[in-house]
């Protein structure tokens, strides 16, 4: 039995389809608690074909269940040359195109065994280390306050990592060094400040903002659009917004506290919300199990130390990048073509569309342009390609980050090898070419650090067995 989901009208279902689960999650700051399902099979998402999309007239379609012997039939069972998308590790999944009885097209996603994710990483966080993660946010934003640097590019909670020793840290700090006009925000409209949806523009009072949509991840455990929150808050029925999760571990006087500073910061006045100062003065009175690692309330292991061991001979790429040599970088990205995009992108039937032919155009021009080192055309068919916003690339990134260094625009090349580090976290490349920009930014001592970064990613890539 399979797993699958649809546009299809339910009228339009036949009879006799067996029952199936469509579930997709989406997780952040490992709140989102995944609901463990007796899932012990393949699993297999349905989604209709632009020429068999359900419904019309601006009705809602509603979702339809197939089972497994449907979907077999639909693919002439799940055959090779019906595969329209393969991906990589990243996200170990074929897509198929289909076909129903009722000669409509459909695309099936088949995931492997090994899709599915560890229980452990959507293990139930403690409320002594929901009240942590708040606080050093809450320090960082202070910290940057204080520096000069009070904005902070859509803060939400997907920007919290937690480091080896598992205390939370804030990321992307590239961006916020990149956001000085105070204009770049891209979250869900439902979670941005009111005063950007009126004039364009963050200020460090619609950061505060933000952190109250993290503040109620913290408290729910999921995605809650502010003014249904604050609707609940002023109905006195805060406590409903605590995660069930929790299951009334938590003090109800510090929960009413947490769920007050998220209702101050969701004000829809900027004037009316409090500052950094406040956030940490607030949080720090609610800190508890001071003594505990944040490792042990996660309940995960502390790596041992490993002893120094002899830097790991540079790759062509990092000494390209460790001498500076722009020729050399642009003749590995020319080799290494889209090689390590595997898993960021699926076409699958997106790839019908006139407008997906038209993207895709513009990178191939883009590609050939790059190739022959005319390096201004580059970047003005890799910018059409990005700013439609349907496909993310690092690579693409990666290669216009070039494009801006061969013609002098470091500031360009240090956000776009940023962009590409947010596509693809790990990627070796990605941190070279800050390395790069940051030494054509005179900034010497980052360049150094990331250089190091990136050495010791590859590194650990090649451990791995995925090559360098």
């Amino acid at each position: 039995m399979g797993s699958c989901c649809s546009s299809l009208l339910p009228e339009k279902h036949h009879p006799g389809a067996g029952p199936a689960a469509a579930v997709e999650q989406n997780n952040h700051l490992h709140l989102n608690h995944h609901q463990q399902q007796q899932q012990q099979r393949r699993s297999f998402s349905v989604g209709m074909g632009e020429s068999g999309g359900g419904g019309g007239g601006g009705e809602v379609p509603a979702f339809a269940e197939f089972s497994l012997a449907e979907l077999k039939a639909a693919t002439n069972g799940f055959d090779a040359e019906n595969i329209v998308s393969e991906s990589g590790d990243k996200a170990p999944n074929l897509v198929y195109k289909g076909r129903l009885k009722n000669r409509r097209w459909i695309a099936v996603k088949k995931f492997s065994r090994t899709a599915w994710p560890d229980p452990k990483q959507f293990a139930t966080i403690e409320w002594a280390m929901r009240l942590r993660v708040a606080f050093y946010i809450a320090e960082a934003l202070e910290y940057c306050s204080n520096e000069g640097r009070p904005l902070y590019h859509d803060l939400n909670a997907y920007r919290v990592l937690f480091d080896e020793d598992g205390d939370p840290r804030l990321s992307c700090f590239g961006l916020m060094k990149n956001s000085r006009d105070g204009k770049s925000y891209s979250t869900n409209l439902a979670y941005t400040p009111p005063e950007y949806l009126r004039n364009g523009r963050v200020t460090p009072e619609s950061v505060i903002f933000s952190f109250g949509t993290v503040l109620l991840d913290l408290l729910s455990g999921k995605r809650i659009p502010p003014s249904h929150a604050l609707d609940m808050i002023r109905g006195k029925n805060s406590l409903v917004l605590m995660d069930s999760h929790l299951e009334g571990n938590f003090s109800t006087e510090e929960a009413t506290t947490l769920v007050d500073l998220a209702s101050q910061c969701l004000q829809y006045e900027p004037r009316d919300r409090p500052n950094t100062k406040k956030l940490v003065v607030t949080l720090a009175s609610l800190q508890i199990k001071l003594e505990e690692p944040s490792y042990v309330m996660l309940g995960i292991q502390k790596p041992e130390e490993a002893p120094a061991t002899p830097p790991h001979p540079l790759s062509p790429m990092g000494e390209a990048c460790s001498r500076m040599d722009l020729t050399a970088i642009h003749q590995i990205l020319v080799m290494t073509h889209y090689r390590d995009d595997e898993g960021t992108n699926e076409l699958s039937f997106q790839e019908w569309t006139q407008q997906m032919r038209d993207i895709l155009d513009a990178r191939k021009r883009g590609d050939f342009a790059f190739r022959d080192k005319d390096f201004k055309t580059a970047i003005e068919c890799y910018s059409q390609f990005l700013d439609v916003g349907t496909m993310v690339s690092p690579t693409i990134y990666a290669r216009r980050s070039l494009c801006h260094l061969l013609c002098d625009q470091p500031d360009a090349a240090l956000r776009d090898a940023m962009q590409a580090q947010c596509v693809y976290p790990d990627w070796p490349t990605a941190f070279y070419m800050q390395a790069v920009a940051l030494a054509k930014l005179d900034m010497q001592s980052d360049a150094a650090d990331m250089l190091h970064e990136a050495t010791m990613l590859e590194e650990k890539r090649q451990k791995g067995g995925k090559g360098p």
